[in-house]
C-alpha cells in the first residue's frame, strides 16, 4: 500500500499515464503500433516514479521494478531514480535513496538512471541541483556519464514544454555541471534530440525536418540524441534509419556516436532487443556487440591534460573519430 505522504508527492510531481501519451501532449506522431510502443516508454517511467515515491523499502521497489519486461525495465528504473532523487532533495540532500538504488540494483541501468536524475532536476529549483548527484565512487562510468542527467533535463523540458524548447528553440540557461557551464547546453541539446524522436513517433522524414529547423550549430548534438533514442527505443525500420543517416550528412558521425552509446547501454543492461541491432547496422555498419566494444575501447577515465572539455565530450569525440571517414551508408 502507498504511504499518504508518498501519494501526495506523486500527485504533485508525476504526470498521469494519459498525460504522457502523444495525443495528449499534442505531438504530430500518427497512431501506429510503433508509436504506441514508444508511448509505453514514458508510461514505464511514470510507473517507476510512482513506485519509487511511494516505496516503503528498497527491497519492495526492486521487486516491483524487476517485474517489468526486460525491454522496458530500464525505463522504470529511470522513473524510480527520479523519485529517489526528489525524496533525497526533500530531505535536504541528506537522503541515501538515489545512492542506494544507483549503486545497487540500478547498476545495470546506469545510463538510464542518470537520465532519471535529470527528470528530477526539471522539477527541482536549481539551488538544489548541487546535491542531486550522489557519490557513486566505485560504480561504472562515474562521474563521466553523469552528463546524461543534463541530457535527461533537456529531454524533459522538450517533451513537456515543447512549444518553448522545440518550436521557439529557446536556449537553456548555463549551469556548472561537473564544473563545465559552457558545455551544459550541448548536453541539453542531446536530450532535445532524443525528445524529437518521441515527438515525431520515430517517423524518419519528420525527425529529419525537425532537426533541420534548428540552428546549424545545434544540429550535431541533436543528431547524437536522435541516434541514441532510435537505437535504444526503436520505432523505425532500417530504410527509415538509413534515410536519417543520409540526411545527417556531415553530422553522421554524431548520429553514429549516439547509436554507439545506446548500444553500450543496452549491452550493459543485459538485454538487447532486435531493433537495437537494426539501428547499429544502419547507423554504424556494425553489430551492437561491436558498437559496445568500440565504446569501451575509447572510454576515458578523465580528460587529457590541458583540455577544457569534460571527459564525457572527450569520450564522445573519440567515438566520432571512428566514423569521420564513413558518414554515409555503404552500398
Amino acid at each position: 500500500m502507498p504511504t499518504m505522504l508518498g501519494s501526495l508527492r506523486r500527485l504533485a510531481l508525476a504526470p498521469s499515464l494519459l498525460e504522457v501519451t502523444f495525443a495528449e501532449r499534442g505531438f504530430p506522431a500518427p497512431a501506429t503500433d510503433a508509436t504506441r510502443r514508444l508511448e509505453a516508454i514514458p508510461q514505464a517511467v511514470v510507473c517507476g516514479f510512482e513506485w519509487g515515491i511511494d516505496m516503503r523499502s528498497q527491497w519492495e521497489l526492486e521487486r516491483r521494478l524487476e517485474l517489468v519486461e526486460p525491454e522496458m525495465r530500464g525505463f522504470a528504473y529511470e522513473g524510480a531514480a527520479m523519485a529517489c532523487t526528489v525524496l533525497d532533495a526533500m530531505a535536504g540532500g541528506r537522503g541515501r535513496r538515489a545512492r542506494d538504488l544507483l549503486s545497487g540494483p540500478g547498476v545495470p541501468h546506469t545510463f538510464l538512471t542518470y537520465i532519471g536524475i535529470g527528470f528530477a532536476m526539471a522539477r527541482l529549483p536549481r539551488v538544489l541541483w548541487k546535491k542531486v548527484l550522489p557519490d557513486l565512487t566505485g560504480t561504472p562510468y562515474y562521474p563521466t556519464m553523469s552528463w546524461l542527467a543534463v541530457d535527461g533535463y533537456g529531454f524533459d523540458r522538450a517533451y513537456f514544454q515543447t512549444r518553448r524548447w522545440v518550436e521557439r528553440q529557446e536556449r537553456f540557461a548555463p549551469y556548472p555541471w561537473q564544473g563545465h557551464s559552457g558545455y551544459f547546453n550541448r548536453a541539453c541539446d542531446q536530450g532535445v534530440g532524443r525528445a524529437l524522436w518521441f515527438i515525431h513517433g520515430g517517423q524518419a522524414a519528420d525527425v529529419v525536418s525537425a532537426v533541420e529547423r534548428f540552428a546549424t550549430e545545434r544540429r550535431a548534438d541533436l543528431w547524437s540524441g536522435v541516434g541514441l533514442a532510435a537505437t535504444f527505443a526503436g520505432g523505425c525500420d532500417a530504410e527509415g534509419l538509413r534515410l536519417m543517416r543520409r540526411a545527417a550528412g556531415a553530422d553522421g558521425a554524431h548520429l553514429a556516436q549516439g547509436s554507439v552509446f545506446a548500444a553500450k547501454a543496452r549491452v550493459f543492461s543485459g538485454f538487447v532487443p532486435p531493433h537495437t541491432e537494426v539501428a547499429t547496422g544502419a547507423f554504424c555498419d556494425m553489430s551492437t556487440a561491436w558498437a559496445a566494444e568500440l565504446a569501451d575501447d575509447v572510454a576515458t577515465d578523465g580528460p587529457p591534460a590541458g583540455t577544457a572539455e569534460p571527459d564525457y565530450e572527450v569520450w564522445r569525440s573519440r567515438v566520432r573519430d571512428h566514423f569521420l571517414v564513413t558518414t554515409t551508408p555503404s552500398k
